[in-house]
C-alpha cells in the first residue's frame, strides 16, 4: 500500500509485539537470525528512502519537508513517505541491519561509497510514484526497469572491486526486496473505462514483473522477498470517493486480482530457475485482518490520515502547514495514501516471522534470509 515525537521504548515495543496477531519476535538479535550480506530494494514510495529527492521536475513526488520525518531520529524529513521509518527500514532491522540501505542516487556520484554500501549493506533503488510499467507517472520517478539498470551498473562496479566470483556469491545470499504495483493500479483505475481492459492490463503487469525478476536472476539475484499490493480502496484518499468514508470496493477488487495473478507467476519462476527462492508477503490479507479488528493492535483510526487537511485529512497533502494528529501510533495511515511508521513496523514484523501460509508463502522472510 502506497500505504508524540518519541520513538517507542522497549516497554512499548514489547506491548506491540504481544498484541500483534501472530507470534513474532521483535529483533533479529532475539531471533538468532543470520544477517544476509546485503539488501537490494526495488519499488515505490512504500520503500523509497530518498531517491526522489535527487530527481528534478515539478511533478516528482518528494517527502523532503515537514511533517515527514517528525518521528525519525532528529525529526528530519529524509525522503521517506512516513512520519519516521518505513517498511524497508523495519524489514532491514529484523534482518540485522540498522535501517534500509541508502538511496542509490545519494551514492552514485561517489563510486567508492556506492560500492562500499553495496558490498556491506546494500542499496535502495525504490522511487515514489514508480510502477511496474514505464508509462506509470512517466518522467516523475525511476521506473522499475530503470531501477534494475541501476542495479546492473552497481554490480559492474562491485565486480571491478571484488571480482565476478565473489560478487556473485554475495548476491546469491543477499535479499532482493520488492513492493510495487500500487501506482499502476491507481493510474489504471482513473482511465476512461478501466473495467473493459482488466485482463490485458494484468497480463502486461505480470509480464513486465516476471521479466524484471528474471533479469535480476540473470544478474545473480536468488532470494526474492516480494510484498503484494494492499487494500488500495481503503487508503484515506480512496475513501473520499464514498460519502460515508467507506473503502472503495472496485479499487480493492483490482488490487486483489493482481495479487491472484502474482502468486502463480512467482511460483512458476521458482519451478523453472535453479536456486530461485522467494517469500511472497500478503499485505492485502494482513490489512484486511487488521482492519477487521483494529483495536487488537492499538489502532483507534483506520480511515483518516494523520497529516493532511480536509475530510479524513485526505483532501490535502501532508505539508508544513498541515493539521497533524497527536496520537500517531494509533493511526493506520500517516498521509492520504501511506501507512504510519507503526503500520510499517507491524507489517514488517508479520512478514519477517509468520506462521506458514498466514501472511507469507511458501516461507516467511526470516526463512528466506536464512535459506542456503
Amino acid at each position: 500500500m502506497i500505504m508524540g515525537l518519541r520513538m517507542p521504548g522497549m516497554e512499548g515495543l514489547m506491548v506491540m509485539c504481544l498484541v500483534i496477531s501472530v507470534q513474532v519476535l521483535c529483533t533479529a538479535a532475539r531471533d538468532g537470525a543470520r544477517r544476509p550480506p546485503a539488501i537490494f530494494v526495488f519499488g515505490d514510495s512504500t520503500l523509497d528512502v530518498g531517491n526522489n529527492n535527487y530527481l528534478t521536475g515539478p511533478d516528482v513526488p518528494r517527502a523532503n519537508e515537514p511533517y515527514y520525518g517528525v518521528d525519525f531520529p532528529g525529526s528530519v524529513p529524509t525522503g521517506r513517505f512516513s512520519n519516521g521509518y518505513n517498511i524497508a527500514d523495519y524489514l532491514a532491522k529484523n534482518m540485522g541491519f540498522k535501517s534500509s540501505p541508502p538511496a542509490y542516487l545519494s551514492l552514485v556520484r561517489r563510486t567508492g561509497l556506492l560500492v562500499r554500501s553495496a558490498l556491506g549493506a546494500g542499496v535502495s533503488y525504490a522511487s515514489a510514484g514508480s510502477g511496474i510499467l514505464d508509462s506509470t507517472h512517466a518522467g516523475s520517478n525511476i521506473p522499475l526497469s530503470k531501477q534494475v539498470k541501476y542495479f546492473g551498473a552497481t554490480k559492474s562496479q562491485m565486480v571491478a572491486k571484488r571480482g565476478q566470483r565473489a560478487v556473485n556469491r554475495l548476491l546469491s545470499k543477499s535479499v532482493f526486496l520488492f513492493s510495487v504495483g500500487s501506482n499502476d493500479l491507481f493510474v489504471f483505475a482513473l482511465s476512461a473505462d478501466p473495467q473493459s481492459g482488466v485482463p490485458a492490463f494484468y497480463s502486461s503487469l505480470i509480464s513486465n514483473y516476471s521479466a524484471t525478476i528474471k533479469e535480476l536472476y540473470t544478474l545473480g539475484a536468488r532470494k526474492f522477498a516480494i510484498i503484494n499490493v494492499g487494500m488500495l480502496g481503503c487508503v484515506p484518499a480512496a475513501r473520499l470517493l464514498d460519502a460515508a468514508g467507506a473503502c472503495e470496493a472496485d479499487l480493492n477488487k483490482l488490487a486483489s486480482g493482481l495479487n491472484d495473478a502474482l502468486e502463480p507467476m512467482i511460483a512458476g519462476l521458482a519451478a523453472k530457475l535453479p536456486g530461485f527462492a522467494y517469500s511472497l508477503a500478503d499485505l492485502y490479507g494482513l490489512t484486511e485482518a487488521t482492519f477487521s479488528d483494529p483495536g487488537a493492535v492499538g489502532y483507534t483510526d483506520i480511515s483518516a490520515a494523520c497529516c493532511g487537511g480536509g475530510i479524513l485529512s485526505a483532501e490535502e497533502a501532508c505539508l508544513p502547514n498541515s493539521t497533524l494528529c497527536t496520537n500517531r501510533d494509533q493511526h493506520a495511515f500517516w498521509d492520504r495514501v501511506h501507512p504510519s511508521q507503526r503500520g510499517a513496523m507491524l507489517s514488517a514484523m508479520n512478514f519477517y516471522r509468520s506462521r506458514p501460509g498466514r501472511y507469507t508463502t511458501p516461507i516467511d522472510f526470516k526463512g528466506l534470509t536464512e535459506s542456503s
